[in-house]
């Protein structure tokens, strides 16, 4: 069963849109900022939930998703697979400054990948440390109290360290050795919890 979920930013009127989230799973959208979404391909196909968050642009980080073109919405198309080799790093400050340009002309962008877990949360954080002088750490946290199922592969984290050292010339996140192989920092709790001692 579908619910209505109140996110973080909402409208100048005060009222937040709906925001069409399903199980708290890879359904619907989630709000990050006032005019950031991120989703998943369903979401970004459906015009009812494009409409009723008034999404001016959609940004579609995939190569298997096709979107439903729709008259009054831009498209840009980010083609890069979820794998850790892929190169997403290329598309951190051009993405990051579309997302920001929208925003300026009073749009909304919905930044989406299949399921809104990987590309488009990395493509997130990147915008967010950009343009919200966050940290990686924080930029993380923060979108993961919005959509707590996002979950960037290991590549794109080392891609984002990389990217938060060259913003700040310091790192809040790290990769570290763990039974799984090397993860970032942020995931050893997760780790820890599934691994008795």
């Amino acid at each position: 069963m579908d619910h209505l979920e109140s996110s973080p930013g909402g409208s100048q009127d005060g009222k937040r849109p709906p925001v069409l989230a399903g199980q708290p799973a890879v359904c619907g959208l989630s709000q990050i900022t006032s005019s950031l979404y991120l989703g998943n391909g369903l979401a970004a196909n459906n015009k009812v939930i494009l409409s009723s968050n008034r999404i001016t642009t959609v940004i579609n980080v995939s190569v298997e998703v096709v979107n439903t073109f729709y008259a009054d919405i831009q498209y840009v198309q980010v083609p890069v697979a979820d794998t850790p080799l892929s190169r997403l790093y290329d598309f951190f400050d051009p993405i990051a400054d579309k997302i920001h340009t929208v925003e300026m002309q009073q749009g909304r962008t919905l930044l989406h990948c299949a399921a809104g877990v990987s590309r488009s949360a990395a493509l997130c954080l990147a915008y967010l440390m950009k343009y919200h002088s966050m940290s990686l750490l924080d930029a993380h946290t923060w979108t993961k109290s919005c959509r707590p199922i996002i979950r960037p592969n290991n590549g794109f984290w080392e891609q984002l360290i990389h990217y938060e050292f060259k913003l700040y010339g310091k790192n809040t996140v790290r990769m570290v050795n763990s039974p799984f192989g090397v993860i970032p920092d942020v995931y050893e709790k997760e780790v820890r919890v599934m691994i008795p001692l």
